[in-house]
Parts: structure tokens; sequence; C-alpha cells
């Protein structure tokens, strides 16, 4: 693959399999970029550094997780509600969904366990589908289910970097296919994202490397950064999970946003800048009430359920 060229020394916590996943991701992402589209301004909240980002710096960029950082919820589990309501499979795989969201929603982190899951049942799902068709649900799913979804306080900083002339790239693993839809309709530059294999544009049911998690998305990032002559040192990483401590560490400018336990006390040590809009003080700032999102957790759990009762 013409990526192995991209990349700089790495660290030892990354398998072969990481460094496929992420450069694979990275080439998508270049690729994909080229079609994505501006899309009306957000306006400025004074929740942004007053000197950071550089305006004018072509060798800065940002990156931004997804799940819990830019979208409440898990973008897996929304794209599996559209797949669903468009009857890609039954009630009981919606169930399994329901429930894993439910999950991830009330502890706030990501469960290994329950995202091989999910993943397991997005492949089998999707395997022998046509790589754009699913690219079309994937745009009328954002409008259904994500776009309401998105915390306008990460999309302002998204939006900051965007004003000074930087690139802003999404780095989940979800689908880079889910990704780079929600990267266009953001007015963002790309997303890197886990790959699926296609053959003559037919899902295979199978992942280019291993799942865009842990290390391979600092993998995808130190990539993408060669690729495009990026000088990480200057760049800004932003993630909810400590799964992504090692994309973080990449950067000169790492920041936790809405934490989960483990991050929070790690950035505190590092002295890393924090910023958490779930809870009242911040909701308030960015306009969401914060009952708003005890009523989500709530709907969420609630769904989850009444699903379980369903099955029963």
């Amino acid at each position: 693959m013409a990526a192995l060229g991209w990349l700089t020394p790495r660290r030892r916590s990354a398998t072969a399999r990481s460094v496929l996943a992420g450069e694979a991701s990275a080439e998508a992402a270049r690729k994909s970029s080229q079609e994505v589209q501006d899309v009306q301004d957000v306006p400025d909240t004074q929740d942004t550094e007053p000197q950071f980002p550089v305006l004018g710096d072509d060798k800065a960029a940002a990156f931004f997780d997804l799940d819990n950082t830019v979208m409440q919820g898990a973008a897996l589990f929304h794209f599996g509600r559209g797949l669903y309501k468009r009857k890609f499979f039954e009630t009981r795989d919606l169930a399994k969904f329901a429930w894993q969201q439910a999950w991830f929603r009330l502890a706030g982190v990501e469960d290994p366990e329950h995202m091989q899951e999910a993943r397991d049942s997005a492949l089998s799902i999707v395997k022998g589908h046509r790589v754009a068709e699913l690219q079309s649900i994937g745009e009328e799913i954002y409008d259904e289910y994500m776009a309401e979804r998105i915390w306008p306080g990460t999309r302002a900083l998204a939006q900051a970097h965007l004003d000074a002339g930087q690139k802003v790239w999404l780095v989940t693993a979800a689908p880079v296919e889910i990704a780079t839809v929600i990267a266009r309709r953001l007015g963002l530059t790309g997303a890197l994202g886990t790959v699926a294999e296609s053959v003559d544009g037919v899902y295979t049911g199978k992942l280019v490397g291993e799942p865009l998690h842990g290390p391979a998305k600092a993998e995808a990032v130190r990539a993408l950064a060669a690729a495009e002559g990026l000088d990480l040192t200057r760049c800004a990483a932003y993630s909810d999970s400590h799964n992504d401590i090692p994309m973080l560490s990449l950067v000169g400018h790492p920041y936790a946003i809405n934490p989960d336990t483990k991050l929070r006390k790690h950035a505190r040590n590092l002295d890393w800048r924090l910023r958490d809009y779930r809870t009242g003080r911040k909701a308030a700032k960015v306009g969401i009430p914060a009952a708003a999102g005890v009523g989500a957790v709530a709907g969420g759990t609630a769904a989850a359920i009444a699903l379980h009762k369903r099955r029963r």
C-alpha cells in the first residue's frame, strides 16, 4: 500500500493491524475530502481560546473524535436505527442496538465488548450491499437521527479552526462512509473512519485491518499528517474517551471534551484543556437546557426496556 511511505516512527503499542487500519482510513479520508462541501457557518461562542487556533497556520489542523465528543451517543447505533427503519434487519437486532446505546449513554465510556458486538452486527447487515447504496442512506439517516444530536459547543470549536483557515477531520471507529457524511454536513474537511472491505463496490463483510479505535486512531492521524505536510506539535485533537489518549498525545494541543473519568484524571495530570458540555453551566452557555440531557438518557433507557419487554 502506497500509504506505508507516509508513516513516521510509531510507538510499540500499535499492532500491524492498527497500522493497516490507520493507513486505510487516512487514504480513504484524503479521497473523500475532495467531495466535502461548505455549510453555513456556526455563530461564534465565548468559549473559544483567544489566541488559538492560530490564524493562517497551514501546518496545523484539528482532529475530532465523534461519539460523545461531537455528537451525543454512538453514530453506529443511530445508523442501525436507520437501517432497521428500512427493514435491513429484525426487531431483535434493534433491541440489541438499543441496549448497547442505553449502556453507552449511561456509562459515558466506550466498552470494547459492546463496540465489537455492534461492529459485527453492522458488518453482517451490510454484507452484499453496495457502497453507494449505504452512502445514500447515510445522508437520510443523518437528517433523521444525528443532526439534532450534535453538541453546539464542540461544533463551535471545530468552526474556530475552519475560520482560522485550518483543516478539520473527524476521527472515529464508525464506518468511514457514515463519518464522511457527518463531516460533510458539518462543513468539515473530511473523516477518518473504519474501512470496510468492498469488492467491485460491494461490501464483503470484512474490515481492512481493524476498527479505527485506540492506537489505530493515532496511526491514522500520524499517516494523514505526514501526507498533508502537517506539524503535529501545532495540531489539536479533541476526545471524550481515555481510549483516545494515544491520539491526544500525538498533538501539541490536546483537549478533553465531555471526558470520562480516566481521561479527566489524565488530562488534569498533564494540564490538558478540558471542556464539558454536559453540565448545567456549560449547557446553558451553548444553549442546551440541562434537563434535555437528562431526558435524552431517560428516553434511550426507556426505549431499550420497552424493546426488551416485547422480546419477552
